[in-house]
């Protein structure tokens, strides 16, 4: 299947969710994860009208980043590693997995000493204590998100979840769902709006917009299999 094919079938599935769910296409973000896949590939989709990719790797990001066409959206969608953390500074509309503290000290000093607008962030939650997961804990969440929420050059705007693996997407609900309600709780609790919830991937996009889902993370099914 052609890319334009490709793009076209995940915008079907995302406007067919939407509808069941009563929710309008236009509050669900694509991002388009481009991981292993090269800059041709990625000028391939954005000659489709695809504008907002994901990219987990720093140093594979950063030249795919120059390479590509202009005007793209680049959101930073892996596990943020601290030492790399200063050259996502500046680079990337939304990084979704803020994930401790320390991290988001050397992101408010770094943006902060480059004069730089506040960087908009997402705080990942490991919702189900997965030991191989990335993420904070439930617990632990409302005391970094008010950390964050005061730090002036960091922009708090909402949470991530990468749910449990399950055959039937229908599975990921509840850790959908439980996302969603720490989003209403902590954007109580800091009067906050923290309009973001970032989840839902190739396989479980539907149930995550049924959940609320306002970023849905795809990558297999706009690029196929990937290349490495």
């Amino acid at each position: 299947m052609s890319a334009e094919g490709r793009l076209a079938g995940v915008k079907k599935r995302i406007e067919e969710a939407c509808r069941r769910g009563g929710r309008d296409p236009a509050e669900v973000t694509l991002v388009a994860v481009s991981k292993f896949h090269d800059a041709a590939a990625v000028a391939e989709l954005a000659a489709c009208g695809q504008t907002v990719f994901g990219e987990s790797y720093i140093q594979e990001a950063l030249p795919k980043m120059e390479a590509g066409p202009a005007g793209l959206t680049w959101h930073f969608i892996g596990h943020l590693q601290r030492n790399k953390g200063k050259l996502a500074i500046g680079r990337f509309a939304l990084i979704h997995t803020l994930d401790n503290l320390e991290l988001a000290r050397l992101l408010q000093k770094k943006t902060g000493e480059q004069g730089l607008a506040p960087q908009a962030v997402c705080l990942q939650v490991n919702v189900a204590g997965e030991a191989q997961k990335s993420g904070v804990s439930p617990e632990g969440l409302p005391a970094l998100a008010e950390a964050v929420a005061a730090m002036p050059a960091l922009s708090l705007s909402g949470l991530m979840v990468l749910p449990p693996v399950f055959d039937d997407p229908d599975g990921a609900r509840p850790a959908f769902a439980r996302l969603r309600e720490l989003r209403d709780g902590l954007a109580a609790r800091l009067g906050l709006a923290l309009p973001v919830l970032s989840m839902g991937m190739s396989g479980d996009l539907e149930a995550a917009i049924l959940e609320g889902a306002t970023h849905v993370r795809v990558g297999t099914d706009l690029f196929g299999p990937r290349q490495r």
